[in-house]
């Protein structure tokens, strides 16, 4: 087998969910790490590996640039992909090593994102869970989603300190399912921790 169907078995085989949530954006999200992890699999039934290098690619002291480059080896051949990232020295609240760690982690995922196609997209018979479908947010919420929302969030809050409360959020997300927001079933699932 080539590198080339070696790497095309991998991307079409790939997956690779976003198990992580950023509570200040609400949002899940999939790490390098993450990444890395899905591809342990293929390793050695492909014979391959995979190696990630960084290098300062542009040294200005306002905006220097990180680039990360993904390669995919078999020992005899190998493929690559890079990210060029820029570290924003001016980021309040971190220290010099968080700026470009985080620049680092950054360019990392779009690195192995690039070599791997990774994209957003699910096979729908895994995300099918035959439960109605929550309404995508709309720019004006109507006094009717407030009063659903706040509903939810009492019913929620009723059952913080008793160690049924996940259970109360998945019956939340079952009673309102088309009447409730994926933004506002992310500030339910903070107010349950």
């Amino acid at each position: 087998m080539t590198i080339n169907e070696k790497l095309a078995t991998i991307q079409t085989k790939f997956k690779s969910k976003k198990s992580r949530f950023n509570a200040f954006g609400k949002y899940y999200f999939r790490s390098a790490e993450d990444i890395l992890e899905a591809t342990k699999p293929y390793l050695l039934d492909l014979g391959v590996s995979v190696i990630i290098n960084e290098r300062v690619v542009e040294l200005d002291s306002s905006f220097p640039m990180l680039e990360s480059k993904a390669t995919l080896s078999d020992g005899e051949s190998s493929i690559y992909s890079t990210a060029v990232v820029g570290v924003d020295l001016d980021q309040k609240g971190m220290q010099m090593p968080q700026k470009f760690g985080s620049a680092s982690s950054y360019g990392k995922k779009y690195a192995l994102g690039n070599l791997f196609l990774i994209d957003d997209t699910q096979d729908s018979d895994a995300t099918n869970d035959h439960k109605p479908q929550m309404k995508k947010p709309t720019q004006t919420d109507s006094k009717e989603s407030v009063d659903v929302f706040n509903k939810a969030l009492s019913y929620v809050r009723e059952g913080k300190n008793s160690p049924d409360r996940k259970v109360r959020l998945e019956a939340v997300k079952d009673k309102y399912g088309n009447e409730i927001t994926s933004i506002e079933l992310a500030k339910l699932n903070v107010a349950v921790k």
